[in-house]
């Protein structure tokens, strides 16, 4: 398992949301980053808790927290465990009273609690060799992302969630 951060979301070629997530400590354009395409909800919702913004609304990953402590526990760790198909599998390890408890999530979901709690994400050894790519981003496009993605949340409206 590798110890990985996000290092961004970003919007591929046609428009989908990408989370690449990247050994904590390569830095910006070097080492590998594994991109996996997720959802737009997800990625505001990654999006905030990495940027340490607050909805004006609570999310459903809010809400996945809420209830986490309302029950005593906690996030331990996430890990994404596998790819089959194109697919990746994640869990989510929990901890409570009544002890250790591993938990099937998506990656966007694991990653989005994770992030809420200050919990580590590792990525499997495997998964790293079969989708991790070389990260070619220059540090001045990093930047450019992300401010990219402060203005999103700056002016993003709960009413664009709506189905």
């Amino acid at each position: 398992m590798v110890q990985v951060r996000v290092a961004g979301v970003a919007l591929d070629a046609t428009g989908q949301h990408v989370i690449l997530l990247k050994p904590v400590d390569a830095l910006p354009g070097e080492g590998t980053i594994v991109p996996i395409w997720i959802g737009a909800q997800e990625a505001t919702s990654i999006l905030i808790a990495v940027e340490g913004a607050v909805a004006p609304r609570p999310l459903a990953h809010d809400l996945m927290m809420s209830l986490l402590e309302t029950l005593g526990a906690s996030v331990e760790k996430v890990e994404v465990t596998r790819i089959d198909g194109g697919t990746f599998y994640a869990e989510i390890t929990l901890s409570s009273l009544s002890g250790i408890r591993v938990v099937d999530a998506r990656p966007s979901d694991a990653v989005a609690l994770a992030s809420r709690a200050g919990a580590p994400i590792w990525v499997a050894d495997a998964v790293f060799a079969d989708a991790g790519v070389p990260d070619v981003m220059a540090a001045e496009e990093t930047e450019e992302n992300l401010a990219e993605f402060k203005d999103f949340l700056d002016h993003v409206d709960p009413d664009d969630f709506k189905e």
